[in-house]
């Protein structure tokens, strides 16, 4: 008789396992994505006089209805709050502080965030992006957590009009423990709206996250009538969850808000039974600070 038990590799809150919500790195690329179009469309001319040299503070708070792990139902309801404050420059340096709040955990504040990255745009409409990232986090539950670092490298590209784009993405996890993770990301860009000042658009998003992932097998022997339960490790490298999201943005001034749907198909892992789909409204506000 075998039963099959899942440890998913989880890095405390799930922030690179891909619970619902998107990590630091992938924040971060979708900071870049939304001051690109910001700048290409001239909302912040007023803020920013010479293109070629300019830094900035981009300081955010997204707050998500419910909370899913890797796509999964954990049978703890809770709604999640991330708030992140990223510094970046034209020469393309970035550092960011994140943390996340779950209100049904204790502690309820999961962890501190701290990274750095680089990212670079080439050829000649600078549609073809490389960007890398190193990333340090700070547990509040005072436990061995199994990763405290993680290093991303990635690459995207948009067509000219630039409103359909694909990002992809590995990690390599590692402190504790380690592993690795490879996600991409496809979106379009449908403006519904549009000023010399203010956009309306809706950005539909395709995240594909494949991962490393540990499980154990717990095999269950009969020795001289005695019932001996043996436990072996397994890893696999496998889909973990496919996510479509449905975000309507609008951007004003320094100002940007979101208010989007999303759902999750996860994917099993080992003889992993009875997933669900899960779905979830996140709403966030943000702001750009002109240094």
């Amino acid at each position: 008789m075998k039963k099959v038990f899942l440890t998913f590799i989880v890095l405390s809150s799930g922030l690179f396992t891909y619970s619902q919500e998107k990590s630091t790195v992938d924040k971060e690329k979708e900071v870049d994505e939304i001051i690109d179009s910001l700048l290409e469309e001239g909302v912040l001319n007023e803020l920013i006089q010479d293109i070629n040299n300019f830094k900035f503070l981009y300081v955010s708070v997204d707050y998500s209805s419910d909370t899913y792990f890797s796509g999964r139902d954990i049978d703890v309801d809770q709604y999640n709050i991330r708030p992140q404050v990223t510094y970046m420059h034209s020469k393309g340096f970035m550092f960011g502080l994140s943390g996340v709040y779950y209100n049904g955990f204790v502690p309820k504040w999961d962890y501190t965030a701290a990274t750095i990255g680089y990212t670079k745009s080439l050829g000649k409409n600078k549609l073809f992006r490389l960007y890398t990232s190193g990333s340090r986090y700070f547990y509040s539950n005072g436990v061995n957590n199994p990763f405290l670092y993680a290093l991303t490298f990635g690459a995207g590209i948009k067509n000219k009009q630039r409103n359909i784009g694909t990002q992809f993405s590995g990690t390599y996890l590692f402190g504790n423990d380690q592993s690795f993770q490879i996600t991409s990301s496809s979106y379009a860009s449908i403006k519904l709206f549009k000023t010399k000042k203010s956009t309306l658009a809706l950005r539909p998003e395709l995240n594909i996250i494949a991962a490393k992932q540990t499980f154990e097998l717990a095999q269950i022997n009969i020795e001289n009538g005695v019932r001996i339960i043996d436990y072996l490790e397994n890893e696999v490298f496998d889909l973990i969850n496919t996510q479509i999201s449905i975000p309507l943005e609008f951007s004003t001034h320094a100002f940007d808000f979101e208010l989007g749907y999303n759902v999750n198909f996860p994917s099993a892992i080992g003889n992993e039974p009875n997933l669900h789909t899960t779905g979830f409204f996140n709403f966030s506000i943000a702001y750009l600070f002109d240094l």
